[in-house]
């Protein structure tokens, strides 16, 4: 009898998750703004304080760091948009070129006997596809900015909410001892992951600039803002961000410049990937590898690109929800990285 009652709650349980996480896809367009905006909230909250105890009013130190984003924002969008557009006047430029690589490829395919279709190869590399893709980035673009205040809005309040949040917990709570506890735990390892998370992707983005730009690749500036973007996504998202500019190193450069590119790439990810974040991190968050890549897809397919750039805080506060929760030490235990809370070796995730 006990265990078909233990069978029958864990068909509930799972009946109510998918209902959760249902209601949650069907309602991603108001959910993602939020979840982002209190991860934003998460990482600038710690700014704030520190303007603070130098002896600056909240209100004050909470609209200073808001207008520096608001005009770094403001300069990188315009930036971008003018970038785009300057990308998408020179893709007709570089047909011939296009034309001539496709040729030489076209012949060393044929001595190895491999079939390669030339007009199928030149319809996916027609300059009209790709402009036609940069003109819907930048209206995209154009129309972040209404997105972007709204969601600095959001932070905004969240920022002056934050003093008076600890004392209503207190009230909600169980167990308040144990419940402000857990909630410390993490937002502590989801703050500290997110600003060194920045730190180190602000470095990768500027050294692959670096790199670019000694190479001589147009619109090294567009490449290394999406491969700060991208150094989010935890395993995959520097493989992506090399993709674009090897293949346009490749085209209009180069093959040599395009082996060098991707080597730089290569040595960028190793370097700073492999070792300065894992002596960053510290121990890291204890999550293991095969943990982080499903979470990577499972948050990708529920809240979109947001999730898959937030997925391992997001499995941050789902382990230690579940730590807190009675039988739900053992899930945790899976989505550890199966190490004693006492071993300080380095890993990163």
């Amino acid at each position: 009898m006990a265990h078909h009652d233990r069978a029958l709650k864990a068909v509930v349980m799972l009946g109510m998750l998918v209902i959760i996480f249902a209601g949650i896809r069907a309602g991603a367009d108001i959910v993602v703004p939020f979840i982002l905006a209190l991860f934003v909230a998460v990482i600038l909250n710690p700014l704030v304080m520190l303007l603070q105890r130098i002896g600056l009013p909240r209100l004050l130190a909470v609209a200073l760091i808001i207008g520096i984003i608001v005009l770094a924002s403001v300069l990188l969008l315009t930036t971008l948009a003018a970038m785009l557009n300057d990308f998408a006047r020179t893709l007709p430029q570089y047909r011939l070129v296009m034309l001539a690589w496709l040729e030489e490829t076209r012949q060393l395919m044929a001595r190895f006997g491999v079939p390669f279709s030339f007009g199928e190869a030149m319809a996916l590399a027609d300059p009209n596809a790709a402009i036609n893709l940069v003109s819907r980035l930048v209206s995209q673009l154009s129309g972040a900015i209404s997105g972007i205040f709204l969601l600095l809005m959001t932070v905004v309040f969240m920022l002056f909410e934050a003093p008076l949040l600890p004392g209503k917990l207190r009230r909600i709570l169980s167990r308040p001892g144990d419940g402000m506890a857990a909630i410390q735990q993490a937002l502590d390892s989801v703050s500290r992951y997110l600003i060194l998370k920045t730190a180190i992707s602000l470095l990768t983005g500027v050294v692959v600039w670096l790199l670019l730009w000694l190479m001589g690749v147009r619109f090294a500036l567009l490449w290394s803002v999406l491969a700060f973007a991208l150094n989010y996504i935890p395993n995959i998202g520097s493989v992506i961000a090399a993709v674009p500019p090897v293949i346009q190193a490749l085209i209009f450069n180069g093959s040599w410049e395009s082996v060098v590119v991707a080597v730089g790439y290569l040595l960028i990810n190793l370097v700073i990937g492999n070792m300065l974040e894992p002596r960053w991190m510290g121990r890291g968050l204890g999550l293991s590898t095969l943990v982080v890549f499903l979470s990577l897809i499972f948050w990708g397919w529920l809240l979109g690109l947001v999730g898959m750039l937030l997925s391992v805080p997001l499995t941050i506060v789902v382990k230690i929800a579940l730590e807190q929760t009675p039988g739900g030490e053992r899930l945790a235990l899976l989505l550890s990285d199966g190490r004693p809370p006492g071993d300080g070796r380095p890993h990163s995730v």
